[in-house]
């Protein structure tokens, strides 16, 4: 009888066996990092994987490195056998799962410290972060071998920084950006929205709404500090407790945006909902020609 679900492994050397055998055939892999509790945004980046490569690995680890102390990485949802089914339901090939000990190895002190893309917005709130995302994900890369590694542009801050680690390291692979996949109200799918309440999830949509407002702003080259200034109205309105930024940055470098550049721009925000963290973003409309 088939499997429910696809196979997994959590060794580096069971892996990398693997990983070898495929490449011996001539296949090329794509990885795609998660921590789990998987949504249809992550089945997405696995069916785009399968567009690149040959073979896809999903990795299924919560990495404590990019949480401090005060956030939520005990109750992040684990939902692994769930995760397990989804993606046999897609066809990934490999789910790379290593435990905690695997990955940190005791005597493990090496890590990856970002920079560029890196400053600002999260880490003003997260400074932590970003070390642990780009030190995992180089671990990943290395311990998978990937041609391609998919990341969705929900979390438009931490593509830029993957895309710049690759870059500055010459890592021999290739970041593929996919656009946020959204519920039919313009929601940003996250794991994350689980822990909203039914009201606050029919509160949570503002946030896109906000965005859009200020990227339309930004687009026509007016009124843009009055729409940002709306929207923390906005967002204050619906019951959100803190807003920890509205801005409109470079869509590649980060750094402050002006439409007289001529450069594209995103729109980055980040605000709580109860006790909720909800990160969203959106490209600032080419101008009119």
């Amino acid at each position: 009888m088939a499997s429910k679900t696809v196979p997994y492994v959590s060794t580096v050397a069971e892996l990398r066996k693997i990983v070898a055998r495929w490449r011996k055939a001539g296949e090329r892999v794509a990885v795609i990092p998660t921590m789990g509790a998987l949504h249809e945004g992550h089945l997405e980046l696995v069916r785009r994987a399968q567009r690149k490569a040959e073979r896809t690995v999903t990795s299924i680890f919560v990495n404590p490195a990019q949480f401090a102390p005060t956030e939520d990485f005990d109750k992040y949802p684990r939902t692994f056998e769930d995760d397990l089914a989804k993606l046999k339901g897609v066809g990934c090939d490999l789910v790379w799962a290593p435990r905690k000990d695997e990955m940190y190895p005791g005597g493990f002190a090496t890590r990856i410290v970002p920079a560029g893309a890196a400053e600002g917005l999260e880490t003003d709130f997260r400074p932590h972060f970003f070390g642990g995302v780009a030190t995992v994900c180089t671990k990943l890369f290395t311990q998978t071998g990937a041609d391609f590694a998919m990341f969705g542009e929900k979390d438009y801050q931490q593509l830029c920084v993957i895309r710049q680690i690759v870059r500055d390291l010459n890592l021999p692979l290739e970041i593929v950006g996919v656009p946020t996949v959204r519920e039919p109200d313009g929601l940003a799918m996250s794991s994350r929205n689980r822990y909203l309440s039914a009201d606050q999830r029919a509160r949570a949509i503002t946030i896109h709404h906000v965005i859009t407002k200020v990227a339309d702003a930004a687009g026509k080259g007016r009124g843009l500090e009055k729409a940002i200034e709306d929207g923390h109205a906005a967002l204050t309105t619906a019951g959100f407790r803190q807003i920890d930024y509205v801005a409109v940055r470079d869509a590649e470098t980060l750094k402050e945006w002006s439409k007289k550049a001529g450069r594209p721009g995103r729109v980055l925000a980040a605000a709580w909902l109860g006790e909720t963290r909800l990160i969203d973003n959106i490209a600032v409309p080419a101008a009119k020609r």
